[in-house]
């Protein structure tokens, strides 16, 4: 394998010119392994990618962090998103796949009645909030999980900087947002019906709506979404699940059918389209309808590319059991963690759903294991973190390979924490944890 020359001198291309280096955190090579992972390619094929240096490299990663839900570049998906570029993408009228669409949504979803879109997961959080706030008449939100960077959401940092530590990112700055939101968005922690309870009956009569991924990292206690909807019902409160990270991952559509508790408004986007730019919002009719109240409006949202991309992928989803397939491929990978660790005697802890795996070491120098474990494993031609999303593009082969490198590189890690040389193993910093902000 080349040294990823060229791929690195795009990073410092960046530095200079774009704040933050990359668009998305999750994106950003200092979250993996500084000056060692390639961060930009020039190509990739179902679940593989190439560096701009022409390394290959198979991705038991992020997958696109988890936008690719049936591997990157799939040949049905793209069929029909060039059948759309040949007969124009953007015009002055409406294309009708997102009429399409929306009655595909609603009819994997009964409950739901309407449909809006959008063509990212925060925007389409943003929209979903506008919504249900301009129906309520009311300000307030209390919601659990990640959601995004718009200001509804970061408005909790404003009282207080470490409200959103518990909620996937620890460190997010609120600069930029008005102090004027300070108190509209309150935080609760997941499966914990007595704290949401007391937010209600402190701010009773104010809350708009509850926001929360139905499931990430642990599914639901017994009765507990059950428990949500209900003091939704108590309190005059809309129901909203974020479906952006967990939907179409346990099932086709929504993870919350698998519950059997229905919101009053659901958002979904990553895994929709399967890497091309779409996002939609679901809901009861007499509460979307709350967005012809309020001016919600876009250019981009009108395109045909992201309608088609919906289709295709939603289609081929539900045709190919692709939900059955990301749960296996998500086992295997975990099991295979989990044996690794203890044939090497190392502890880690391993979590999330199948399809969404997570694992971190425990113990001292934690993240000096995990950056060389992402740098091993680049020379083992694999992209690996401590994160595994699985795809329909992913094969037991890959799995098993993949599992053959792991069992390899967690034995490297232990011996060399033993001879006290893990730290000068590192061909580069320690991979970043959280939210900083690096120049």
């Amino acid at each position: 394998m080349k040294k990823s020359v060229k791929s690195l001198e795009y990073y410092e291309r960046a530095r200079k010119r774009i704040p933050g280096i990359s668009q998305l955190l999750s994106k950003k090579p200092d979250m993996f392994a500084p000056g060692v992972w390639p961060g930009y390619f020039s190509k990739a094929r179902g679940a593989e990618t190439w560096d701009m240096d022409g390394n290959r490299f198979v991705d038991m990663s992020i997958s696109g962090i988890g936008a690719c839900v049936l591997g990157f570049c799939d040949p049905d998906v793209d069929r029909a998103v060039k059948g759309a570029l040949d007969t124009g993408t953007m015009c002055s009228f409406n294309p009708p796949e997102e009429v399409e669409l929306a009655e595909l949504l609603c009819e994997l979803h009964p409950w739901a009645e309407k449909v809006r879109y959008g063509r990212s997961g925060g925007e389409a959080m943003a929209i979903a909030v506008r919504i249900v706030r301009a129906h309520q008449r009311k300000d307030k939100i209390a919601f659990c999980g990640y959601h995004g960077w718009h200001d509804w959401y970061l408005a909790a940092n404003l009282a207080d900087e470490a409200h959103l530590d518990g909620h996937l990112l620890p460190g997010l700055s609120p600069l930029g947002v008005p102090r004027g939101l300070t108190g509209t968005a309150i935080p609760f922690s997941y499966n914990n019906l007595q704290e949401l309870e007391g937010i209600l009956r402190k701010n009773r009569g104010e809350v708009a709506a509850i926001v929360m991924e139905p499931l990430r990292d642990s599914e639901p206690a017994p009765g507990y979404l059950e428990g949500v909807k209900t003091l939704a019902k108590e309190h005059g409160c809309l129901l909203v699940f974020d479906e952006i990270t967990a939907g179409f991952r346990l099932t086709t559509g929504g993870a919350h059918l698998r519950f059997g508790v229905e919101p009053d408004v659901a958002v979904f986007a990553k895994a929709i389209s399967n890497g091309f730019p779409m996002a939609a919002i679901i809901g009861r009719g007499d509460v979307l309808s709350a967005a012809e109240d309020s001016f919600i409006s876009s250019t981009y949202w009108t395109d045909r590319i992201g309608p088609v991309a919906a289709l295709a992928t939603i289609q081929k989803h539900r045709a190919c059991n692709v939900a059955d397939h990301l749960q296996k491929m998500g086992r295997l990978v975990q099991e295979g963690w989990k044996k690794a660790a203890a044939e090497a005697s190392t502890a880690i802890h391993v979590s999330g759903i199948y399809p969404l795996s997570h694992f971190h070491f425990e113990g001292p120098m934690a993240m000096e294991k995990i950056t060389f474990f992402v740098q091993r494993m680049l020379e083992e031609g694999f992209l690996a973190s401590g994160r595994f999303y699985a795809t329909y593009a992913h094969t037991e082969k890959h799995v098993q390979e993949y599992l053959v490198a792991v069992r390899k590189v967690f034995g490297e890690i232990v011996q060399l924490e033993k001879a006290g040389q893990l730290a000068g193993a590192l061909k580069g910093p320690v991979a970043q944890s959280g939210f900083k902000r690096l120049t």
